[in-house]
Parts: structure tokens; C-alpha cells; sequence
């Protein structure tokens, strides 16, 4: 017989061993782990934990960097509770783990001259206030860099390999200022040059180390570059601030020669494309403009001559090779569709590293042989449910309230499901943010055991589909991007095989916001809601979200310090309209949200509650923006198909998930 993947927790097995010892005939049931807290969430049956407990035995791999010698690839992965570095010493080898932490690791950058040792970030319980470490190779030790209190991001190594840049919150608490240090020796970390704002990131040293390139991020479609001094410290900028058009720039990289800089950018196109800028005169030439699509990433060979990059056609990822000196296209693998991400070049300018998924692979890290063109997978994650029958995605299309096309993608659950099916509404985060056709993972399990058509919509705001769709939620704008989920709504009703009377919506981050307007001005359109670490009221989220990020998010939801951006915040605000609320919520909250502090998930919680509307909720004590330790992962899922199972599925009392099953009737919300 074969033995289960998945692991049930202890308490299930201490309940079960009690039940049988005493002959009570009644069902085990499961709690949560000591890291949740709840307020309102039933027992939930262990037999839901054997159905389905194999939907939560998946993992991913992505790739982190390439060993500077051997051809031996740095990855991320998770074996145990979180994920931790590893090492692959060649395709489908062994992941051999390297850190060994209670929280998350999500791999690193080799030293780049000999590969001694990595330097890799790493939080507290979620809280997003990253410190730098330097783990050795040879005695697997780490050792903290940073002061353990700011908020530290790591940037690109020095071309010779000795010093990194990075940014830290050290001086203010919120300003992003730009640091170097020697990783091999700690008292050479100092501060280059102060800045003000949150949104700096350094890009890139030039060939010669005498400056490093640095993004000024105002917005997702406004930024700037400057040169910093590497000496001196004194920035230069590079592009300029135009009062007409908003210009996003970034994923910026300095030429072999240095004589220009690669950047993707927005300017004079709706789409995000990859264009060299020469130094000395300031022109701009394109080199993508061919393609009508947005460049996502790039990265430049070693020796300069060569450029991958991938581009967002409609959701889906297509790999590019460029030859720099011609700036002709290059013969490129042809891929599975999927999307792609994590580009990588070894020092042999040969190899290419980078992630894939789609709706039936886990994300896993590859190579590509540019010469030959051969792919070669390094991982292959582990699943406990076959994906060769999962659903693939389909892109579908619907009209909004003001003629916008809005586009998302669908997954029909198996044929063995018969009549109108009950939807999920998943929205995404961002909200400059775009659902892609990737691995759904636990999801999978609403599909193929419960029946339940899934849809992804792109409302506006997202990205991928031209600047001005990215603007058309901000500010004053952000009723419209709720009435793109009415209209989705409209559109499942014309659909032969979805139930418009059984729809449910979720969300995480900014998704979960939109979870919470859709609850509170379409509550009778959907039976239940799921808000995942949502914004309950944009006015009160801005004024306590981290300071490093708050004025990032001004310029998206608008400054809630203008009395009249002030007064339309409020006015829309869930929050503010709680009466309306009247369907069943299940909130999933983090106690140490940096960015949707977890007053917002009290605040509407506490509000339903005095109201008498049915509300779950469940908030970690070691968690962020969103769960990021498997056994809180596991206990959201159960409680989410429980709560589904109830306020979704059930129809005149008797569930709805079995293969066969006519849902053509009306839901019972």
C-alpha cells in the first residue's frame, strides 16, 4: 500500500487514538496549530484532512543564481515548514538543503569570485524587516550583516565581485538610503549617499565599480534613474521628470563597454519594452518594438553579446534571445506554454537559468543551452495528486459597464460535474498585479473534488495590457475596477454551465479589498466572500501601512490627507457601508502585516460580528502579508472548504460535490 504524502497533525491523531481506545463512535475532528488564533471557525471534520490533505503535498522550485565556476545552480524550495536555500549540482540532481530556519529563505547570490559563501536575506514572523547574512560553504554557518532592527533589501554585487549595494531603512525608518558593504568583512558596511522615499533600488555597477545605477520608484508608471558615485556618493540623474507624461522605467543593466545602459520602459509606447540608451548622447533606441507586448525581464550575458528576455503575450511567457552587437534576434527554444520567469546567465555565457509553471507543472527551474538550444530541467517538484488531468486555463472576454473589454482566465471543473457549476472569483493583488495561467496548486482541489468552476479576472488596474488599462483604477477611478466583477458577474449568468446563483469571490492583498467591495455592493449577487488580508478602509490602510511604502501607495489609491480624496475614500470605503455586508465571510489575517496591517482585518471583523453576520476569521501570530509557513497554509485551505462547503455548496441542506450532481437550481443565499 502505498504511503500517504500528506501529514496530519497531531491533534487529529491524539483525538483519533482517545476515540478508539474509549469506542466512541464519533468523528475525530481537527484544531488549528498553536501559531492561529480563531474566532468563530467550527471543528473541522478529520476527514476532511484525508480528502483533501494530498492537495496540500505540492511544492515549487525557482531559481536564485548559478555557482560563479561549477555548473551548479542555487534554488529555493520548500522540504519542511518553509522554504530554505539548496543546491543542484546538475539537472535533476539531488537539492541539497543549505539553511536551515524556522522562517522562509528563498535563496541567495554566490560570492561571485570562488563561490564561497552566499549572502541571503531573511524576516521575523512575516514582518518584511529583512536583514542581510552571509552563509559560508564550508562550515555552513551564517553570520548577520545588518543592524537586526531596519528593513534591508539586497541588490547586485560590485563587477569585481568584492562589495555589494543594497538598501536600508536604518537612518529613518522609511527612507530606502543606498549602503555598500564587503560581505567578507561586516565593518566595511557603511552608507553612500541618503535619499528620500521608499521606493529606491539599486540596479547595477558599472564595468569599472566608479558607479552604480540606481531606480527611483514614484509608482508602477512612474520612476527615474540616477548614477550614484560609488565614491563620493553624489547622484546624477540620468532621466528626466517630465511634467507631461509619467515614464516607468526599470530592470535597468550597464553595457560590457559601459558606453550605455539596456532598460525596459514605457516611454513613447502603451507597453513596457526593452531599449538601449547611450550615455553620451541620451537617445533611446528600442530593440523590442517589434513585439506589441511587454518585455517582463532580461538579463545580459556575462560578456555583453547576448540578451534573454521574456515577453507578456496575453498572459502567457515567450522566451527572446537578442545578439547586442546586431540587435537581430537569436533562435530560441520553443517552450510549453506557461509563463517563465528568473533569468539567469552562467559565466559561460552559454547557459540560461530560469523558472517555469503552467496549469499542470509546478513552478521548476530549467537551463537552455543557447548554442543547441536544448532544455534541461533541474527540478522536478514533487506532487501528491497526478497533474496530468488537471484543467487547463481559458482565456475568456466581457464587456464592463462603460464598454471595456475586461479579459480573465477560466478552469472548467472535470465533465464528471454535470449542470450549472458554482464559481470562485479569485482576484488578484496589486492591484498593478496580472493573473497568469500558472500552477493553481491546493486549488485544484475546489476543480476536481468539489466541482467549482474557478475565474481570474484582470479588472482594470492590472498590468500587462498597456499603461492607460494600468491607470484606469487610481484614485477617484477605483469604483470602476468593482464594477468590472458586476459585469463578470452578468456574464457567468449567460453562461450555459456556471450557476450565477452560486458565486463566491476571494481575494489576497488588494484582491482582498476588492473581495470586501464586491461583499458590500453586490452582496446579492454572491453567497460568501473570503478576504484574505484585505484593506477593509483605503483611508485608515494608508495611514498605517509602513511608512517606507505608505507614499508609494498614495499615488495609486490617491493621498487620503486631500479632504476630497479623503471624503471618496471613506464614502466607499466597506468599512464605512458594513450594513451591507449580509453573506458569510471567512477573514484570513497576519499579525505582523507590514503592508495590510492586521487592524484592518479586526476592524471589519469586529463590525460584522456586532452586526450578526456570519464570520470566520483566523489570524497567525508568526505571519505577514499572507501565509507563508506550510501548516498555517494548510489549516487556511481546510477552513476554507468547510466554509465553501457550507455557504456555497449546500443546497436544500444536501452538498453539492458530487461527480453527476444536477446544480441548475437556485443557491440557497
Amino acid at each position: 500500500m502505498k504511503k500517504r504524502q500528506h501529514i496530519l497533525f497531531p491533534l487529529v491523531l491524539s483525538i483519533c487514538v482517545l476515540l478508539a481506545a474509549q469506542g466512541v463512535p464519533k468523528e475525530a475532528v481537527i484544531g488549528p496549530p498553536d501559531s492561529l488564533v480563531t474566532d468563530g471557525i467550527p471543528k473541522l471534520p478529520a476527514s476532511l484532512v484525508e480528502k483533501a490533505g494530498r492537495y496540500n503535498e505540492n511544492r515549487t522550485a525557482f531559481p536564485a543564481d548559478w555557482h560563479p565556476v561549477r555548473r551548479e545552480m542555487l534554488i529555493g524550495t520548500r522540504f519542511g515548514n518553509t522554504y530554505q536555500a539548496h543546491l543542484v549540482k546538475m539537472p535533476g540532481g539531488a537539492r541539497q538543503q543549505l539553511t536551515f530556519f524556522p522562517e522562509p529563505v528563498y535563496g541567495g547570490a554566490f560570492h561571485p569570485n570562488g563561490g564561497d559563501y552566499i549572502v541571503f536575506s531573511k524576516d521575523v514572523g512575516g514582518g518584511e524587516w529583512y536583514q542581510l547574512f552571509r552563509y559560508d560553504l564550508a562550515t555552513g554557518e551564517s553570520s548577520l550583516l545588518t543592524d537586526g532592527k531596519s528593513r534591508n533589501v539586497l541588490g547586485p554585487w560590485s563587477t569585481a565581485g568584492d562589495r555589494i549595494a543594497y538598501t536600508s531603512t536604518r537612518r529613518t525608518g522609511q527612507d530606502t538610503d543606498l549602503w555598500v558593504i564587503n560581505p567578507a568583512d561586516p565593518k566595511t558596511d557603511h552608507l553612500l549617499v541618503q535619499v528620500s522615499g521608499g521606493g529606491w533600488e539599486p540596479q547595477d555597477w558599472s564595468p569599472d565599480d566608479k558607479k552604480i545605477l540606481v531606480l527611483e520608484g514614484i509608482s508602477v508608471n512612474e520612476s527615474y534613474l540616477w548614477v550614484v558615485d560609488a565614491a563620493t556618493g553624489e547622484k546624477t540623474a540620468l532621466t528626466p521628470r517630465n511634467k507631461g507624461e509619467q515614464i516607468a522605467y526599470g530592470n535597468a543593466r550597464f553595457s560590457k563597454d559601459g558606453k550605455g545602459i539596456y532598460i525596459i520602459t514605457d516611454r513613447g509606447s502603451e507597453f513596457q519594452r526593452l531599449v538601449y540608451l547611450d550615455l553620451a548622447s541620451k537617445q533611446m533606441k528600442p530593440l523590442t518594438h517589434k513585439i506589441p507586448w511587454d518585455v517582463d525581464e532580461f538579463a545580459l550575458a556575462w560578456d555583453g553579446k547576448k540578451i534573454a528576455l521574456v515577453t507578456n503575450e496575453d498572459g502567457l511567457s515567450a522566451l527572446h534571445l537578442l545578439d547586442t552587437e546586431t540587435g537581430q534576434e537569436l533562435p530560441a527554444p520553443k517552450l510549453p506554454v506557461g509563463v517563465i520567469g528568473g533569468l539567469f546567465w552562467h559565466r559561460n555565457n552559454q547557459d540560461l537559468a530560469f523558472g517555469f509553471t503552467s496549469a499542470r507543472s509546478p513552478y521548476d527551474c530549467y537551463s537552455v543551452d543557447t548554442t543547441n538550444g536544448k532544455v534541461e530541467r533541474w527540478t522536478t517538484s514533487e506532487t501528491a495528486v497526478h497533474t496530468d488531468s488537471f484543467a487547463e486555463a481559458e482565456l475568456v472576454h466581457w464587456k464592463s459597464f462603460d464598454g471595456k473589454t475586461i479579459s480573465g482566465f477560466l478552469y472548467r471543473p472535470p465533465a464528471k460535474f454535470t449542470g450549472r457549476r458554482p464559481v470562485l472569483i479569485d482576484i488578484h493583488g496589486g492591484p498593478e498585479g496580472q493573473i497568469r495561467p500558472d500552477f493553481l496548486g491546493r486549488s485544484n482541489y475546489y476543480l476536481n473534488e468539489l466541482g467549482i468552476a474557478l475565474i481570474f479576472p484582470n479588472v482594470r488596474g492590472s498590468t500587462g495590457y498597456g499603461k492607460t488599462f494600468t491607470k484606469l483604477d487610481n484614485g477617484f477611478l477605483r469604483e470602476n475596477s468593482y464594477k468590472d466583477v458586476n459585469a463578470l458577474i452578468d456574464w457567468i449568468g449567460a453562461q450555459p454551465d456556471l450557476d450565477a446563483n452560486r458565486i463566491t469571490v476571494t481575494g489576497g492583498s488588494y484582491g482582498g479589498h476588492m473581495t470586501l467591495a464586491v461583499s458590500t455592493f453586490y452582496s446579492d449577487r454572491i453567497c460568501c466572500s473570503i478576504d484574505v488580508v484585505g484593506m477593509s478602509n483605503l483611508v485608515t490602510f494608508l495611514e498605517h501601512t509602513e511608512g517606507y511604502r505608505r507614499d508609494l501607495r498614495r499615488v495609486e489609491y490617491g493621498d487620503e490627507r486631500d479632504p476630497k480624496m479623503r471624503a471618496f475614500l471613506e464614502k466607499i470605503a466597506p468599512m464605512n457601508n458594513v450594513e451591507k455586508i449580509r453573506k458569510p465571510m471567512l477573514v484570513v489575517a497576519g499579525k505582523n502585516d507590514p503592508r495590510v496591517p492586521v487592524s484592518e482585518s479586526d476592524q471589519i471583523v469586529a463590525a460584522l460580528k456586532k452586526q450578526g453576520t456570519p464570520v470566520w476569521y483566523m489570524v497567525a501570530k508568526d505571519e505577514g502579508h499572507g501565509y507563508q509557513k506550510k501548516s498555517n497554509g494548510d489549516f487556511e485551505f481546510y477552513a476554507a472548504i468547510a466554509f465553501l462547503q457550507k455557504y456555497l455548496l449546500q443546497q436544500n441542506g444536501n452538498e453539492d460535490t458530487s461527480a453527476g450532481s444536477s446544480a441548475s437550481g437556485p443557491g440557497t443565499h
